[in-house]
């Protein structure tokens, strides 16, 4: 059968037949699949194993300057990471400070510090009645979470094929003072997998805000996360921002969690050099120092920017052949049938499904029935919240190959089914 749409109601109850007995032995199989979060595979965590012993003993726990790594101090990096980091993300190292093991911390600590203490020289924006926040849809849970736990009300916005809504976004930002900040993912963006563009780039630089203390948490998290031998460009925001004078707007985001090892990379928060000032000032009070042995071993064991990148060009070739079977099956047991589209990343860790309207709930709950488990449907909106109820998040980094396989047939085993179940109800 091709397009679902255009079938008579006694094809698609024959085809209801045939794909609730297909999903009936996919049941029988007692199968435990995970496709709910971007976790790397074991095969992934592997290739980074020499990384456990690059410090053999004391005589590898020094900087160059001789800093004793096993010590308190330097509480904005290493040297040697600070430079590495710097390069690989490009900014200056005054404008980077290499921190522990996550990025959603330093999130968190940097709405915090907003919502206590202000942002540039503004009053505290907890004393500022209702806050609230751009955040582009679909996108990351967690950022929404971050959102809720502080008690700000979450805007969605738009994600076009290149970025946010600009249009959208200007006319937000401009017209309500209680907008504080805007959520991005600019590099093969979660789930979407689509880079911002330059235009959209250049537009947040020249961003007018009704309020003063409007800010951009750029997650760059994805960076160098690069599926094939050449990238995706992404314009340079904070240089974009020097040059409209809008530089202590940005605050950018990123670590080594899907580079390294998860829990135990390094995390890095880059600005202007004034907000860096007022970070290293705040971060006194809170530390005396990070893991510096940790920022040592990732200094050691790839030695430069292009180390990284190296690295990472291993890594995509474990990922390649696991997002080349999603999209294939996809587009073998869905291409034709008019229900579902989906992105084609050329980076990331994601791919994002958009199902036949209204049925996403009900595929996940299929899914989750026949041992598939994925990403809660509704989370990547705000509030849990999918106006249409079609978007489903897509992880195929952590299963095996053989796994991922099983579990994708079954996925779009539960989408057909699902719309079968809601177009037969018509």
């Amino acid at each position: 059968m091709k397009s679902y749409l255009s079938a008579s109601q006694m094809e698609l109850r024959n085809e209801y037949n045939q794909i609730k007995e297909q999903y009936g032995e996919f049941c029988k199989s007692s199968l435990k699949l995970d496709m709910s979060r971007g976790k790397p595979g074991a095969d992934q965590l592997d290739l980074i194993e020499g990384m456990l012993t690059v410090l053999a003993g004391n005589q590898d726990c020094y900087t160059r300057n001789g800093w004793d790594c096993r010590n308190y101090g330097l509480v904005d990096g290493i040297p040697e990471a600070k430079a590495l980091f710097a390069e690989l993300i490009g900014v200056q190292e005054s404008e980077l400070i290499v921190m522990g093991n996550s990025s959603l911390n330093i999130m968190y600590d940097t709405m915090a510090d907003a919502m206590l203490f202000g942002v540039n020289g503004k009053e505290p924006w907890c004393k500022q009645g209702t806050i609230k926040f751009l955040c582009p849809a679909p996108g990351y849970d967690r950022h929404f979470t971050l959102c809720e736990t502080f008690g700000i009300e979450m805007i969605p916005v738009k994600m076009n094929a290149d970025g946010p809504d600009m249009d959208q976004v200007e006319q937000l930002a401009s017209s309500d003072a209680s907008i504080k900040g805007i959520w991005c993912v600019p590099k093969y963006s979660n789930p979407t997998g689509i880079t911002y563009s330059d235009e959209v780039v250049r537009r947040f630089a020249s961003l007018k805000t009704a309020a003063e203390d409007f800010c951009i948490y750029w997650d760059n998290a994805y960076l160098i996360h690069d599926l094939n031998a050449e990238t995706e460009p992404l314009l340079d925001l904070l240089a974009a921002c020097k040059q409209q004078g809008t530089e202590n707007r940005v605050f950018m985001f990123a670590s080594t969690s899907k580079i390294t090892f998860p829990g135990a990379g390094v995390a890095l928060f880059a600005a202007s050099e004034t907000n860096i000032a007022r970070r290293k000032k705040k971060l006194c009070a809170q530390t005396i120092g990070h893991d510096k042995l940790n920022q040592l071993r990732h200094v050691k064991y790839f030695g430069c920017a292009s180390g990284v990148k190296e690295h990472m060009q291993k890594q995509a070739a474990i990922l390649r052949p696991k997002f080349d079977c999603v999209l294939k099956t996809l587009k073998a047991e869905l291409g034709d049938k008019g229900i579902a589209s989906w992105h084609h990343p050329k980076g990331g860790y994601f791919i994002s499904l958009d199902v036949y309207e209204n049925t996403a709930r009900r595929t996940w709950e299929l899914a989750k029935n026949a041992g598939v488990t994925l990403t809660n449907a509704g989370a990547t909106f705000p509030y849990n919240q999918d106006p249409r109820d079609c978007n489903l998040r897509i992880a195929p980094t952590y299963p095996s190959n053989e796994e991922l396989q099983t579990a994708i047939r079954i996925l779009c085993c539960c989408v057909r089914l699902s719309a079968l179940e809601k177009l037969l109800q018509a």
